[in-house]
């Protein structure tokens, strides 16, 4: 993959209101410009979880402009071209995706869902702010990756290992 315009990189789950969101909104802060994150679901909520816009306002990520969408917006001709597209929950990994244009490098980044979580409302932010290190490790090994220097099958060798890192347990903070 050659140095260009910023990589295009899209983050779909299910419902894209927490992990997918988490993701993009890590990933613009991250990439500094290296890297544009979108983010969409299968079967989108229709609005981003309050959680999650809590967490990415405490760290000071924008959150403006994020909102919950369907993937459809990305997979149709009109939209940018993606260079990569990752899955963050189980179950849109196993979704049928549609065809994206340009044949992005793809992988499955699982974290569990926050979202469903039951308990105390310090219990559900937990939850949250352990899949938000999970994805910032992941996002941040990513950006580090030196693209210039590696071909595509690298890159795709690099990316699924990423998506393999541990997941975290327990209720950490």
């Amino acid at each position: 993959m050659s140095e260009r315009r910023p990589y295009n990189v899209l983050f779909l789950c299910t419902g894209n209101s927490a992990r997918s969101i988490l993701a993009e909104a890590i990933l613009n802060t991250e990439g500094k410009g290296k890297f544009h994150a979108y983010s969409a679901g299968s079967f989108p909520a229709g609005k981003v979880n309050p959680n999650a816009l809590a967490l990415l306002q405490h760290f000071n990520l924008p959150t403006a402009d994020l909102r919950s969408k369907s993937w459809d917006e990305f997979a149709v001709t009109e939209a940018p071209r993606m260079d990569f597209v990752f899955t963050v929950c189980d179950d849109a990994a196993g979704e049928v995706c549609p065809v994206w244009p340009g044949e992005p490098v793809t992988a499955h980044w699982g974290v569990a869902d926050p979202a469903r979580v039951q308990g105390t409302d310090d219990e559900k932010m937990n939850a949250f702010r352990r899949t938000f290190r999970e994805l910032s490790n992941r996002i941040r090994i990513f950006v580090a990756l030196p693209f210039e220097k590696l071909d595509r099958l690298a890159i795709k060798h690099e990316v699924d290992v990423i998506g393999q890192l541990p997941r975290e347990t327990g209720n950490q903070s």
